[in-house]
């Protein structure tokens, strides 16, 4: 399982998309993920694998075989986006196994959601405010502090009680206090603007230079891909434009060498 985690990996597929493209929870994806190897996987999911990656069988030896290159990386791109796309045409939303009030709150989040994308003179502000929350749900079990965040919002903005703590009480503690102190210091225009302006430069460095850092094979084939799409003209790869896009991308990696 180590072997398709790396794989999964070097083709830049996310636990989400994965899990979009499979028709289940990011959850049971991290659960199939733990299994001792594919054969313990539901048929019909491991079948999907199979076909996204196109083998025949998912043993070690199988796996181990696969070149990731970028014919293959376009490949399996256009195969999980087709799926991606096949799935949200016939997608609906099933709530089985969820408790009322998590079906209630599913509901009400997706009410104001599709209320603040019919918002026709903000929709724009709207549209990248819930992708930027999107982001965070996203990135949330990996960074503890979004939930710290959420928390200090949810108490500034009255909708829970400020000392209700949901999480780990210490460090949302210090974080709360943080938070506000920075709140404070914005809200009051006390902050040095030569100071902000530093400040800033050091928060785009550090993001920067840890973006570098994560830069593997897969980044750089999807960095080839876009160029190639960019100067192409195109927005996304499909059946029509596959061979031409490919072609780019060769030509690209060439002048880079």
């Amino acid at each position: 399982m180590e072997q398709l985690n790396n794989i999964l990996q070097e083709l830049g597929i996310s636990k989400v998309r994965l899990a979009k493209y499979l028709g289940v929870s990011r959850q049971m994806v991290y659960n199939y993920l733990e299994l001792p190897n594919l054969s313990k996987w539901p048929k019909e999911k491991k079948i999907s694998l199979f076909k996204l990656l196109d083998i025949e069988d998912g043993d070690n030896e199988t796996l181990e075989n696969i070149k990731i290159n970028t014919e293959y990386l376009l490949a399996v791109t256009e195969r999980l986006n087709k799926g991606l796309k096949d799935n949200v045409q016939g997608e609906f939303l099933d709530l089985k196994g969820l408790k009322k009030e998590e079906q209630q709150l599913i509901g009400d989040i997706t009410y104001l959601i599709k209320d603040k994308l019919v918002d026709t003179q903000e929709h724009e502000e709207n549209y990248y405010a819930l992708l930027y929350l999107y982001h965070l749900l996203q990135s949330l079990d990996n960074v503890p502090e979004i939930r710290y965040l959420l928390a200090y919002m949810s108490k500034a903005t009255g909708f829970t009680k400020p000392h209700e703590f949901k999480f780990n009480e210490d460090k949302q503690f210090m974080f709360e206090g943080i938070i506000h102190s920075a709140f404070s210091l914005y809200s009051s225009g006390g902050a040095s603007k030569n100071k902000v302006v530093e400040s800033h430069r050091r928060f785009v460095q550090e993001i920067e230079t840890r973006t570098e850092e994560r830069l593997s094979r897969t980044q750089q084939l999807n960095s080839v891909k876009i160029q190639a799409l960019r100067e192409l003209g195109y927005n996304d790869i499909n059946q029509d434009n596959a061979t031409e896009v490919l072609e780019k991308m060769a030509e690209i990696e060439t002048r880079r060498a």
